[in-house]
């Protein structure tokens, strides 16, 4: 992590965070990376939704939206990782600039537009390493013309379901136009009948994940928790990233609409993902997001109700070396609390974190 923090962030960060985006995935690609065995503490298994995780640390979706460097991303460590978020036609999403480090707070705003170029891209790519192993999710959603937006995850879910080893439903990016109108009780409900439809008249069936927004109010949160229990979906992802405006030292920046992901997010998502936990109870699996930078925080989200995390801003930072330091960092936190597991770890402090204000 030295390496990059003072030798190739310096260079990045005088590029165009969107530029810097791709010369990144050239350099995955590349395989000059690290390489971190992600099963060498047998301590942080899990098994949750018929998959074995060697860890419980994945990479959020929008890094590999197209499914391009999933292998090289397995390999830094990462016991999942997530392509997409992919929709069933190319789109180039919105216009440029559409990404903003906020580097004083540690944070990033986008308005990306869930620009991608497709199912047929990612699916040949997929394709192309089956068998290779490793847990790879496909994030999903609509495309922003689309005539009939639930038809649009039903349609990947016919896609990928002979290779995904999960699906995640978003319905909760901003930068889509009305896209988190899908996340109403009613709606949702529609969408996840559908999506459950489709997904159980597959010849194998995929676990299903619904990613949420850290905005909404109690009475929100607590409908999609009865229509995902309703509908037996598989877990969830808290969270998406925020429209929300917390105090930041980057003022100026702050100002650009988008959703904002980074530090300043930890606190807002992890009380969100504990009072979660409380709606849905102690057996859904529940994927905490969001502020992820370090060994602390990432034990804080699963003490919070999370069985396993993701992140992907705090990568933007101190570069791909993280993964491996965080590993390391919950085997520490393991020794020194006295826990046998990090299954052992998780809700802890589930009614601590519920009772905090964002």
């Amino acid at each position: 992590m030295s390496a990059f923090t003072n030798l190739l962030r310096p260079v990045l960060f005088r590029i165009d965070p969107e530029t810097a985006h791709g010369l990144s995935l050239k350099v995955l690609a590349s395989g000059l990376s690290p390489h971190v065995r992600p099963d060498r503490d047998k301590r942080l298994a899990r098994r949750l939704m018929g998959l074995d995780f060697p860890n419980p640390l994945g990479l959020a979706a929008g890094l590999d939206k197209n499914a391009e460097v999933a292998d090289p991303l397995l390999s830094l460590g990462f016991g999942f990782v997530e392509i997409g978020t992919v929709t069933p036609r190319p789109q180039a999403g919105n216009p440029k600039p559409r990404l903003f480090r906020l580097v004083e707070d540690g944070a990033v705003i986008n308005r990306l537009g869930f620009n991608n170029q497709g199912h047929a891209a990612a699916l040949a790519r997929l394709e192309a390493r089956r068998g290779r192993g490793g847990i790879v999710g496909v994030n999903i959603g609509a495309n922003k013309d689309s005539a009939d937006r639930i038809a649009d995850y039903v349609a990947a879910i016919r896609a990928f379901s002979g290779l995904a080893s999960y699906f995640t439903v978003n319905v909760s990016s901003p930068n889509t136009p009305g896209l988190r109108d899908l996340q109403g009780k009613a709606a949702l409900d529609e969408l996840l009948a559908r999506v459950v439809e489709a997904r159980d008249s597959e010849p194998r069936r995929v676990p299903l994940v619904i990613k949420i927004a850290p905005d909404m109010d109690e009475h929100g949160r607590a409908d999609i928790a009865e229509v995902v229990l309703s509908r037996r979906i598989d877990g969830a992802i808290i969270s998406n990233t925020t429209v929300s405006r917390p105090k930041l030292a980057d003022a100026a920046t702050a100002k650009e609409t988008g959703g904002l992901s980074g530090r300043p997010l930890f606190r807002m998502s992890t009380i969100a993902l504990a009072q979660f936990r409380q709606m849905v109870g102690p057996d859904l699996p529940l994927i905490g997001a969001g502020g992820i930078d370090s060994a602390e925080t990432a034990f804080a989200k699963i003490a919070a109700g999370a069985d396993l995390v993701q992140f992907y801003t705090g990568l933007v930072y101190q570069g791909p070396g993280l993964v491996g330091e965080i590993l390391a960092g919950l085997s520490r936190i393991l020794d020194r609390r006295g826990l046998a597991s990090i299954a052992d770890a998780v809700g802890i402090e589930t009614d601590k974190w519920a009772k905090e204000t964002p």
